[in-house]
Parts: structure tokens; C-alpha cells; sequence
């Protein structure tokens, strides 16, 4: 890869980031504090949460198989993702490559930051190209976007294709697995040291059941971690959020209950769903959701709206014409689902 230097925006290389009160003391028991402004009632909240998120960081260093320098939290990974374009890419200038369909949040932060965006089609397997990919760069591509399993398609990307990319492409790989935890096939964190120019994007909002709680994860070089959190608010992960995180690291025996019950409702729900009249196909998946070519996938939506349920029409996005997106719910939920299905009106 180019060296960090030459990757980073010249500003941020040589940005001074803000210094809070709370990173000004290491290696002290206080306990009195008169530094940052605070109201000294209504403990815990009247304080401000730690900046860096060391004791939730140290509690999943092991879970991933990472060291906690090698984390990054943020206000879901959406956060990882607006970052990559801050500290990397030149408004005006710089382009990021993507593929397509995929996660809509990489084009929006594009959009948001006036950086180029280059989506590059995936085949009809939704598999990528590493010749397509890399031939759709230049000297001003920073950041090359991966989802894998991806988003809307539900499929896992072939790991030689990833890994070649990481290896021949000169800038920042994003692997974003928000839906690992559903999958087959190992994480990427396993090379991440091995891999300079790899940021590993995970959530606490899938498998982990936490949406509400907005908690993302972005694992990289520590080097990249070091400029994130150059960039990054202050305070930008709140007390509550890094107690509840710390709380749910603790119960990892329900999250592993959890994704038993969901990958078993899986496929309970895709093997009815291709038994219906009105679909054409059940694509593979490996996340916790399934992609589904319907007759008439609007008016079934609509008609799924009217019955209270909902589902996600994707028959706008590329490649996923008349295809519905169907989360795994509970067996409850599914059964609704199906029964609904299967009084659909005939024409």
C-alpha cells in the first residue's frame, strides 16, 4: 500500500485534535473532579464518558481476536464509514470505488463529503471482479468499499477475491461485516495484521440485538485507529451506550442463542418462501436476512403493508428487480409472514 502519510488528507495528517479533560491524566486514582465543567450532581451521567472507550475496548479485544489499540467505536458505523471519507479523501478531488448493489450509506457519505463515487456492477451471482474493481481506480482512488455479506443480496464475497484486492490495491480496503456473525465463513479480522490497509467494519446492531443502542466498530492497523480517532467528536460514544455495550459483552451466551434461533428460522422461512406461487427465486444468503425475486414485488409489498407487516422492496436497486428483502424475525413473526403469502390474491 502508499504509506499512511500519502494517504491522508494533508489537513488531517497534521491536525491537533481537540484535547479533552478526560485524556489529560493517565495513571491516576482521582477521585475528586474539578477539570471539565461538569455538574458535581446526578452521578453517573453528570460526567463525561471516557473519549476512547478503553474498559468496553478491553472486553472485546478478546472476543474479536484483536487488540483493543486496534478498535475504533462510533455512533454506529455509519461513523466508521463518514470517516474514511473525512480522513482520506479531498472533497473535489479524491473518488472512492464500490460495488453495486451494496449498502447505501457508502454513496450518501460520498455524497455528503463532494467525494467521487465509483460503483462497479457485480455479476449475476453477485460476486465482484478484482480486474473490474481495480481497473474502475486511479491515482486519486483512496478507498476501495467491500460488503461482505452484503447488503441488499445477503451473500458472502468469494475470500480470494477480497484478499487479492487487499493486496493489490494501493489504498484502503473497507470489509464491512456487519452480518458476519450470521455467516459460515471466518471474519477477515484473522489477517488484519497482516494487512496494513484493511479496516474491518462490525455493529453491535445485528447479531448483537442492540440497534437502538447505535454502537459501531471499525478494526484496523492501530496507525489508522490513532487518525480516526484524530478526527472523531470528543465524547462521541455516551456513558449509557458504553455500559449497555459493556453489559451485552458479558451476556455473549444469549447473542450465540440468538443467531442459533435466527439461522434456524432462516431456514425454515426461505424453505417455505420458495414454495410460493408468487416467487421465482430464494438467492443464497449468509446474513440474517434473504433476498427474494417476486411476481409482482411492489404490489406484494404494498399488500404486506396493508396486513401490518413489513417488509423491504428493493425493485429500484440494481440487479434486484421485483426483489423483496425479508429480515428473519421471530418464529412468530415468520409464521404472520408466510400466512399472509399464502392468501395473496391470485390474479
Amino acid at each position: 500500500m502508499k504509506s499512511l502519510q500519502e494517504l491522508v488528507r494533508p489537513n488531517i495528517w497534521e491536525l491537533e485534535p481537540y484535547s479533552s479533560a478526560r485524556d489529560e491524566y493517565k495513571g491516576v486514582d482521582a477521585t475528586v473532579f474539578l477539570d471539565a465543567n461538569e455538574n458535581p450532581y446526578n452521578s453517573p451521567v453528570n460526567r463525561y464518558p471516557d473519549p476512547l472507550q478503553w474498559e468496553v475496548k478491553e472486553m472485546l479485544a478478546p472476543v474479536k481476536g484483536v487488540r483493543p489499540e486496534q478498535i475504533f467505536l462510533g455512533n454506529g458505523s455509519d461513523e466508521a464509514i463518514d470517516l474514511i471519507y473525512r480522513c482520506f479523501c479531498v472533497p473535489g478531488v479524491d473518488n472512492v470505488v464500490a460495488m453495486s448493489p451494496t449498502y447505501g450509506m457508502y454513496k450518501v457519505c460520498a455524497d455528503i463529503n463532494d467525494v467521487e463515487y465509483r460503483p462497479v456492477q457485480v455479476d449475476q451471482n453477485f460476486q465482484i471482479s478484482v480486474e473490474k474493481m481495480l481497473a474502475a481506480t486511479d491515482e486519486k482512488t483512496k478507498a476501495i468499499f467491500l460488503c461482505s455479506p452484503n447488503n441488499p443480496t445477503g451473500n458472502r464475497l468469494n475470500n480470494k477475491d477480497v484478499y487479492t484486492l487487499i493486496q493489490q490495491f494501493q489504498g484502503i480496503i473497507v470489509l464491512d461485516e456487519a452480518y458476519i456473525d450470521f455467516s459460515s465463513e471466518p471474519s477477515f479480522l484473522a489477517v488484519l495484521d497482516k494487512c496494513p490497509n484493511l479496516v474491518v467494519l462490525q455493529t453491535f446492531s445485528k447479531a448483537w440485538g442492540c440497534a437502538g443502542m447505535r454502537l459501531g466498530l471499525a478494526m484496523a492497523d492501530p496507525k489508522i485507529i490513532e487518525i480516526f480517532n484524530k478526527v472523531k467528536y470528543p465524547y462521541n460514544v455516551n456513558l449509557l451506550t458504553q455500559e449497555k455495550a459493556k453489559e451485552i459483552i458479558t451476556a455473549r451466551f444469549d447473542v450465540d442463542r440468538w443467531i442459533r434461533m435466527i439461522l434456524e428460522e432462516r431456514g425454515r422461512l426461505m424453505a417455505s418462501f420458495a414454495t410460493l406461487p408468487i416467487t421465482k427465486i430464494v438467492y443464497p444468503t449468509d446474513a440474517n436476512f434473504f433476498l427474494a425475486r417476486m411476481t409482482d414485488a411492489p404490489a406484494i409489498y404494498n399488500y404486506l403493508v396493508g396486513k401490518g407487516i413489513i417488509v423491504r422492496n428493493r425493485s429500484k436497486i440494481t440487479l434486484c428487480d421485483n426483489c423483496l428483502r425479508i429480515t428473519i424475525g421471530t418464529k412468530a413473526e415468520n409464521t404472520a409472514l408466510l400466512a399472509a403469502l399464502r392468501n395473496y390474491p391470485s390474479k
